[in-house]
């Protein structure tokens, strides 16, 4: 039986340490499994041993990057015999070749990518393609010591437009806690006949199409879209989107929905259409689970929008 891996991503200092600590008590997380926590970074913070003691928890640490490889974890598994792992992954090494040097007997259950309000700036600013890693790979997103002002920050930066599908959280430094979507409409009428989206707002439907699908769920929507063929789908069935720029020039790419053609001609790849789609939301492997399939009504070429590639930052 594969044995489940929760691995927390992050920088130095994030907070990763205390955030495991506070999972681990909680008694709806653990209920006498036995832990293995991987430490690959020594921290401010340090795991205190009665804590784990009373969750059934030991560490093993890994201090160099390649030391991360199938045969050492695969030592501490026979070690220590234990009914799931914790990584705390150091934030400088690559997230994802770590993740295909695992073992097979290791299945990767959840990324928890935890990112420290006060330094989200300055560590975008200087080691973009690290963050921006930590959070696309994220299946949840935690930003902690959270203030207003680093809140709107974080917002301002459209960070959901990195990883639509993550759950993303405030963890603020009053205590409370917070959905990073919370109190942030879209600007088109969900109450229409047909809404219309218009082609500034194409990133604005991404990141809430898939955040919230059951909102979409049955709902005609109008809009300009490119289309792109993707191996894998069934007959009639193709990819509606834009390019979009996350964060920098670097980092434009395209990114869409699954859409059927419902019984009209499937449009040739790279052409511009004006589509009038109903949602279904349908679970997927495309999404992971749940998502908006946007079923054709009606589509016709169209002329490419004034500004191609939608900038997800703004």
């Amino acid at each position: 039986m594969a044995i489940p891996v929760y691995l927390f991503a992050g920088f130095l200092e994030a907070g990763k340490t205390a955030f495991i600590a506070s999972v681990l008590q909680d008694p709806g997380f653990t209920q006498n499994e036995k832990t293995l926590i991987i430490q690959c970074e020594e921290g401010l913070d340090e795991f205190e041993p009665a804590m784990l003691r009373n969750t059934h928890s030991v560490i093993e640490m890994i201090e160099d990057e390649d030391e991360f490889e199938e045969e050492t974890l695969k030592s501490f598994l026979r070690r220590h015999h234990p009914d799931r792992v914790i990584i705390e992954m150091n934030g400088m090494w690559n997230l994802d070749a770590a993740i295909q040097r695992m073992p097979l007997v290791m299945e990767l259950f959840q990324i928890i990518t935890i990112v420290n309000s006060e330094t989200f700036e300055l560590y975008s600013a200087n080691m973009g393609t690290q963050m921006l890693m930590h959070i696309t790979d994220a299946d949840m997103v935690v930003f902690n010591r959270a203030t207003e002002e680093t809140r709107q920050l974080i917002r301002d930066r459209n960070v959901r437009a990195m990883n639509p599908q993550a759950s993303i959280y405030f963890e603020n430094a009053d205590g409370t806690s917070e959905d990073y979507g919370a109190g942030m409409p879209p600007p088109y009428d969900m109450d229409a006949p047909v809404v219309e989206i218009e082609d500034d707002w194409f990133g604005i439907l991404y990141i809430d199409a898939n955040e919230n699908p059951d909102a979409y769920d049955q709902k005609t929507v109008r809009l300009k879209v490119q289309i792109r063929s993707r191996e894998g789908l069934a007959d009639g069935e193709f990819v509606i989107g834009r390019k979009v720029m996350v964060c920098c020039a670097n980092d434009i790419r395209y990114v869409g929905f699954l859409a059927s053609a419902n019984g009209h001609p499937v449009p040739k790849t790279n052409s511009w259409q004006m589509l009038t789609a109903k949602i279904r939301v349908e679970e997927r492997d495309e999404y992971r689970g749940p998502g908006p399939v946007f079923y054709v009504e009606s589509m016709e070429p169209a002329s490419p929008p004034a500004e191609e590639v939608v900038n997800l930052t703004r």
